[in-house]
């Protein structure tokens, strides 16, 4: 698997314990002594908050609160939907984040930037419970800066109800696309609001790697797009979990761990239609989310207290069991429920793994680019 997952990238035991004590633990009161002890002391003025800065809805609270009893602090949390709605508060002069939650190209970007703190490997006894697969990762060769934390893989959730009595199939990019889908989903079809992601769909269906820098491909891609947007109803990155549990949206372009949730929610209100989820044949982007210090966190030994802590097992296994997310973390497979354990469109085999890609970041004149295509494509 890790040949599959490091070809991504060019295209794109439960917790151990010490003395009887759980290491999270552990982890916790060591950072509390070494403070007290004046050893490493926080900056001037430093609360015992945590700040975090993550995707929405992307721990559980029962999680977070069994930190702040264990380590005695608080953690707050502001969110974002998008790697580039992040980049950009940061940019605009967002700052005092101990740990951002990036996917890999974003990661990419943030080293380039100089943006983030170096590990302190010492601080994170559970590392060692990463699967190898995901490590090593074409944006932090050797973990310097990065610990995985979850993946999703962006694909297409639907109503199968509807989509099975309207004979379409549910396996393609080509739902998105082709008006001969279309018409008949005209105003039920949402996207993301994304360049990278909705540009990415578009180049898969027709053939090319989503890291494809070729400006002609692009512009196909852009025109595939327009072609297909009379048809959508909007562009979405978070309503569309609810547009699909109450039945207002019949196919969705989103994350994995959404389209979880979608049907988890439509199962529970006892709709009369079922919420799956697939990924398109053609393809799809994996998208590996991370765990790093930002520099101008004040709590950087709170922040890797808390990065240990997720790397427990049983806590890494809570957030996949609550939102059906990827789990890189193999300490965390034990604690995880069957029923998603065994769904390849969150576990894919190694066959669906070669289908996947991770996108790479893009220089500024790439950025340029995409950014005036995507003007293209609102404005139209």
């Amino acid at each position: 698997m890790m040949a599959a997952i490091q070809a991504m990238a060019r295209r794109r035991p439960p917790g151990r314990h010490v003395a009887g004590w759980p290491q999270r633990v552990v982890g916790c009161l060591l950072v509390l002594l070494v403070l007290s002890a004046g050893l490493v002391a926080p900056p001037a003025n430093a609360a015992n908050v945590l700040r975090l800065f993550n995707w929405n809805n992307y721990i559980s609270q029962s999680t977070l609160d069994r930190f702040e009893a264990q380590c005695h602090c608080k953690v707050e949390q502001d969110y974002y939907s998008d790697n580039e709605e992040m980049l950009a508060k940061l940019a605009a002069g967002a700052t005092g984040y101990d740990i951002l939650v990036p996917t890999g190209n974003a990661v990419e970007t943030l080293i380039r930037q100089d943006a983030l703190r170096p590990l302190d490997r010492s601080r994170l006894p559970h590392f060692g419970n990463l699967n190898p697969a995901f490590l090593g990762g074409f944006y932090d060769p050797a973990n310097r800066y990065a610990v995985p934390y979850a993946y999703t893989i962006t694909l297409l959730g639907y109503n199968r109800t509807r989509l099975d009595a309207l004979g379409l199939p549910h396996d393609t990019w080509g739902l998105l696309f082709e008006p001969k889908y279309l018409e008949k989903l005209k105003g039920r079809v949402t996207v993301l609001d994304s360049p990278r992601e909705l540009m990415a769909a578009a180049l898969r269906y027709l053939g090319y790697s989503v890291n494809d820098t070729d400006e002609a491909h692009w512009a196909r891609a852009r025109d595939l797009i327009i072609r297909a947007k009379p048809y959508w109803a909007s562009f979405s990155n978070s309503s569309y979990i609810k547009e699909l549990t109450v039945g207002n949206i019949w196919l969705a372009h989103g994350y994995s761990n959404d389209m979880y949730v979608a049907a988890q929610d439509a199962e529970k209100a006892g709709r009369a239609f079922t919420v799956a989820f697939s990924t398109p044949k053609e393809g799809a982007v994996l998208a590996l989310d991370n765990m790093v210090l930002h520099r101008s966190g004040p709590r950087p030994d709170l922040a890797q207290a808390f990065m240990d802590f997720m790397l427990d097992g049983q806590n890494s296994a809570e957030l996949t069991n609550l939102i059906g997310s990827g789990n890189p973390n193999q300490a965390a497979m034990p604690y995880i429920r069957p029923a998603i354990a065994s769904n390849k469109a969150v576990f894919p085999d190694a066959e669906g793994v070669r289908q996947l890609e991770m996108l790479r970041d893009l220089d500024r004149r790439q950025r340029r680019v995409l950014n005036r295509m995507w003007v293209e494509i609102k404005l139209r």
